[in-house]
């Protein structure tokens, strides 16, 4: 009898798609949607923060400002000490979900331009932040 040594099946051919799960930062810094700009600016600089994620009273996520957003909002002319954060974000979103694949998350955060995409459950928590690799 001759001892025949078989190749394992090569992994690569049916990779298993990674998830934002797998990629996501921490939450980082959040605040509530009544939160005004200025105020805003100032949390995000003490926290060393590049955005924050943002939440309504219930605590769900209602989306992610960012220090360059935020900038031009208080440099515009329609701007008063009373903006809001909520006045800002407008609608919902957009998020992702942690079982999203990563190339369909990068996909969608190139094509809508964002830096940065907060990840929440399926209730709407913030569980993280997923941001595109400089």
């Amino acid at each position: 009898m001759t001892l025949v040594q078989m190749q394992p099946r090569s992994v690569s051919a049916n990779p298993v798609a990674r998830t934002v799960d797998n990629a996501m930062e921490a939450a980082g810094p959040q605040v509530c949607d009544d939160m005004t700009v200025e105020v805003a600016l100032s949390v995000m600089a003490s926290a060393r923060a590049g955005h924050l994620l943002v939440c309504d009273n219930d605590g769900l996520c209602t989306g992610l400002v960012t220090q360059a957003r935020l900038a031009a909002v208080r440099d515009s002319d329609a701007y008063t000490d009373r903006v809001r954060l909520r006045d800002v974000l407008g609608d919902r979103g957009p998020f992702t979900s942690p079982m999203t694949t990563m190339a369909e998350a990068e996909h969608a955060m190139r094509y809508r331009r964002l830096d940065a995409l907060p990840v929440v459950d399926e209730q709407g928590s913030a569980l993280g932040v997923l941001a595109l690799a400089r």
